[in-house]
């Protein structure tokens, strides 16, 4: 769940340029109404006065949107230099940006953006010299460019690819095929996709899907028995045929896959975020059943490929850190299990197959380490790397010479670079031209204490030659959940914050995956406190520091950075100058009745049982909201067609926050309209990121901007 970028007025806080700040006044929200609603948890009774606001595509809720979004661009239209922000994010981004090529047969695949085109537009050309085509154009699919393209597999022969069309934000999606020589769309559609790609096999491809919701709530009712079902080319998706399925488990994700000479498929099952088991079956055996090859679901597991009749797999069953090992289909005990490559103290974050050989991704405090193995687990090299930041990439087919990657880091824009693999020579493919110069800013990494000792990273970027006297404006982000890994990458945006005096600090927290299983467990669960004191002792340590100060610290995050932010303005409100949750989880309590909110269960626990409720009542934000608080300035964003984590959350939380808002600070909600869990097209995106850098900026007193 993780990353890939970003209100019936009142009195309202009014800022004259050159002149001095006027007292603060409290400011007057729209009135909310509550309903009688109690629920009972154990014996434990838990009002949820704003319950009837779950119900997103009420006449109630439209006009309450319509009210909380006219007092929040109001005062948003009060900041002197927002639109000057805005203008100056749209000149940072303006930019030909490219994804690395992907090889299809006698075709190359990429991505580019030329700056401000609302979708990146595919392209493809003939060999790496041929001249570029347009292969698909989002940006001419809708007239307001929220209509999203990616490849989902090219078929065996290289002559069709999948493409998954969604719209608007959602995680639906409906796969389609193109004829990729004369680029034209094929009859298939198939609807109700969500979170699979098309796995080929002969002349048609395995997919994942859910049955068809009830209308009205496809945006909101609760995912449920997912299913693998074959797509032959041509047949009406009526006739697909149903491959897997599990009538006793609602609440579980499967997913397909083929290896590259298509003699197998395997069926990947998880029960949530984390945890899988493997299912293999020989294609071409239709009557033979899928065979388990790695039970679940104590750990990960993830086939490479087929190395012959045995399965190269990324595992961190007993290996917190992962492993690779070679398996016997007809012999799969963990004890007969072959490793290829060890554990290592720096945790595997990926491993994939090209030119015959492996390549893995290691992370060092949070940092890229590629090595290139033989298939028998012979070390041939470490890729040397530009310096210290993420690297990416490197997949690619068993009969090719050279793979592409990508590198980055937060003063260092991605820049692509071409590998031979025989010789382990690198050479820039593709370097973005981005207006600012990356000497003016400094990166570092620290380590600083959390409240039971645990040295957690942090990275801070800032101006060289910044006065540490405590008086500059930070802002604070982290996630710090579902093992995902917190990495250095250029950021456009950030440069804006950058450029105005302000520190980007970056946390590594506990529930993350930057060192392994071990790390990740320490923030979930009943460990999720930890997460919240990660956070806590980051914000302390650059105070202590001189970074900033109380009064110039503001922190963001987003999904469960958001719950992240949430938690920790009700733990330590006095400790932060801004907040800023994105489409945060904020109701710990009824996250999971809603569209693949389950699927977070393994993560964070469920209140179905007691032992989880007692732990998630004690942070939910949205029920640790106190009156007579003052709370920090905060600016919740969140939108209508988010069906990760339904914007209700969000919704909830700020008519709570309102009411309980003791304080001056204003506390708004900006909703977005066609757009999703994350922002659906670039300018959606841009003007999101200005608005929330805006808020920040004005609340932390900067009074002009260059």
């Amino acid at each position: 769940m993780k990353w890939n970028a970003l209100i019936v007025p009142a009195a309202i806080l009014a800022l004259m340029a050159g002149t001095a700040c006027r007292k603060a006044e409290k400011m007057t929200y729209p009135e909310t109404k509550t309903v009688d609603q109690v629920d009972d948890y154990f014996g434990t009774k838990v009002p949820d006065p704003y319950r009837w606001l779950e119900d997103d595509r009420s006449v109630g809720t439209e006009e309450w949107v319509k009210a909380e979004n006219a007092v929040t661009f109001a005062y948003l239209d009060k900041i002197p230099y927002r639109e000057k922000l805005k203008k100056r994010l749209m000149d940072i981004y303006n930019y030909p940006r490219y994804s690395a090529p992907s090889r299809v047969g006698e075709y190359y695949f990429f991505s580019k953006n030329d700056g401000l085109q609302n979708q990146s537009v595919i392209y493809y050309q003939k060999g790496l010299e041929g001249t570029p085509e347009v292969f698909i154009d989002p940006n001419a699919l809708s007239a307001d460019g929220t209509v999203r393209i990616n490849l989902a597999g090219p078929s065996g022969d290289k002559k069709k690819m999948a493409i998954l069309r969604g719209e608007a934000g959602s995680d639906w999606g409906e796969l389609r095929v193109m004829d990729i020589a004369s680029k034209t769309e094929l009859a298939d559609r198939i609807k109700w996709v969500k979170f699979s790609g098309a796995a080929w096999w002969e002349d048609g491809f395995f997919y994942s899907r859910y049955d068809e919701p009830a209308a009205g709530a496809e945006l909101t009712a609760k995912n449920e028995f997912q299913k693998v079902f074959y797509h032959k080319l041509g047949d009406p998706q009526e006739k697909d045929v149903l491959v897997y399925e599990d009538k006793e488990h609602p609440l579980r994700y499967f997913s397909a896959g083929v290896t590259e000479d298509e003699q197998y498929v395997f069926i990947t099952v998880s029960e949530g975020t984390s945890g899988s088991e493997l299912y293999w079956k020989k294609l071409g055996a239709e009557k033979a059943a899928f065979a388990l090859l790695v039970p679940g679901f104590e750990a990960d597991s993830y086939i490479i490929d087929n190395v012959g009749e045995k399965f190269l797999v990324q595992t961190n069953l007993h290996a917190p850190n992962a492993k690779v090992v070679l398996i016997d289909p007809k012999a799969p005990a963990e004890d007969k299990w072959q490793t290829i490559i060890p554990e290592k103290p720096e945790v595997l974050s990926g491993a994939g197959l090209a030119g015959g050989n492996i390549f893995c991704s290691y992370l060092k405090d949070a940092q890229s380490r590629i090595y290139q193995y033989a298939l028998d687990g012979t070390t041939l090299r470490e890729v040397s790397l530009p310096g210290l930041g993420s690297a990416g990439g490197f997949g690619g087919w068993k009969d090719d010479k050279i793979v592409f990657y990508t590198f980055t880091s937060y003063n260092y824009p991605t820049t692509i670079f071409k590998y031979e693999i025989a010789s382990g020579v690198s050479d820039v493919f593709r370097r973005p031209e981005v207006k600012f110069n990356p000497e003016d800013f400094e990166v570092k990494q620290v380590f600083y204490p959390s409240k039971d000792g645990t040295k957690v990273p942090l990275f801070i970027v800032h101006k060289k030659g910044l006065a540490l006297d405590g008086n500059n404006p930070c802002f604070l982000t982290a996630y710090g959940g579902f093992n995902i890994s917190i990495q250095p990458y250029f950021q456009p945006s950030v440069i804006a914050l950058l450029e105005n005096g302000v520190v980007f600090a970056e946390a590594c927290l506990r529930g993350g995956g930057e060192y392994g299983e071990t790390w990740h467990k320490a923030g979930m669960l009943l460990n999720k406190q930890n997460v919240f004191d990660d956070f806590i002792a980051a914000g302390e340590y650059l105070i202590s520091a001189k970074y900033t100060s109380k009064d110039k610290l503001g922190i963001e995050g987003g999904s469960n950075g958001g719950l992240l932010i949430g938690a920790v303005v009700n733990q330590r409100p006095d400790l932060f100058k801004v907040a800023l949750p994105a489409v945060g989880v904020m109701d710990m309590l009824r996250f999971h009745k809603f569209t693949v909110g389950w699927g977070w269960v393994v993560e964070y626990g469920s209140s179905d049982n007691e032992k989880d409720f007692r732990n998630l009542y004690t942070y939910s934000p949205l029920h640790n909201i106190k009156p007579g608080v003052s709370y920090p300035a905060t600016f919740v964003t969140t939108a209508d067609h988010d069906d990760r984590v339904v914007p209700a959350h969000s919704f909830k939380y700020i008519a709570a926050l309102q009411k309980a808002q003791a304080g001056n600070a204003p506390v708004l909600i900006r909703i977005e309209t066609r757009s999703g869990h994350g922002s659906s097209n670039l300018t959606k995106g841009i003007a999101i990121t200005a608005d929330s850098y805006a808020f920040f900026l004005y609340n932390t007193g900067v009074k002009n901007i260059k």
